[in-house]
This record gives structure tokens, sequence and C-alpha cells, in this order.
């Protein structure tokens, strides 16, 4: 089965890897911080500014790839703090307010100065 690269200017960058890649009906979205991309900065200090941002960003590229956060089906989020997860959830009941995927939460492995989530999701088109 053929894959297809996925990627928006509308969210993060990454030289290393692709924002997601997209074979058959499924969406694999990689790991997303929360990055303002008009701005190059992360969204704010805060696990929820960072958790909404970040989720924006997925949902961007989602979009690019033919669909939408409600069609996710997995959720992986990676926290750099374990104790931030309260505010995670705050920020997911936002989002998803009707349809909860799965998600599980794992401690995020590479430190990077500020970043305190990154969010990973799968995901199916109609």
């Amino acid at each position: 089965m053929p894959r297809e690269i996925i990627s928006t200017p509308e969210a993060p960058e990454y030289p290393s890897y692709s924002q997601a890649a997209k074979v058959g009906d499924t969406i694999y979205v990689a790991g997303t911080v929360g990055v303002d991309v008009a701005t190059g900065e992360l969204a704010g200090p805060t696990i929820q500014e960072q958790t909404r941002q970040s989720l924006l960003n997925c949902q961007a590229i989602l979009r690019a790839g033919g669909a939408e956060l409600s069609n996710a089906v997995m959720v992986h989020t990676l926290l750099m703090r374990p104790e931030d997860a309260d505010g995670i959830i705050e920020v997911f009941d936002e989002f998803f307010p009707d349809v909860r995927p799965p998600r599980c939460v794992s401690k995020l492995g590479v430190d990077r100065p500020g970043i305190l989530v990154s969010i990973a999701m799968v995901a199916v088109t109609d």
C-alpha cells in the first residue's frame, strides 16, 4: 500500500521527520509540540497553553490529510512532568467533548528547553 507524506505550513515542520504519513485511510501524526507557527515560539509556559497549541497543530496536520480531530482513534501524549496530567485532561476535554479517543501518557524522554508536551496520534479518514 503506498504511503503519502502529509505536510502543512500551518504546523511546525521538523528537518528530521515528516509531520505525518497516510497509508490507506489511516493517518499517523508524529509527536507535535506546542509551537505557534505564526511566532515560531512556544504558545506559553503552561501545560494548558502548550497542549492547546499542540492539539491545534495536530488538527492542522490532520486537515491536510483529509481528517479532523474527531477522526482520532489513538492519542499518545508525552509529558515532561507527569504531574501535569490534570492540565492536559482539562484541554483534551475542550477539544474532544463528545468523542474521546483512547489515549496513553508517557514521560517525554527528550529534554528540550521549555517543552512540556508532545502529542502524537493516529486517525482514520471517513
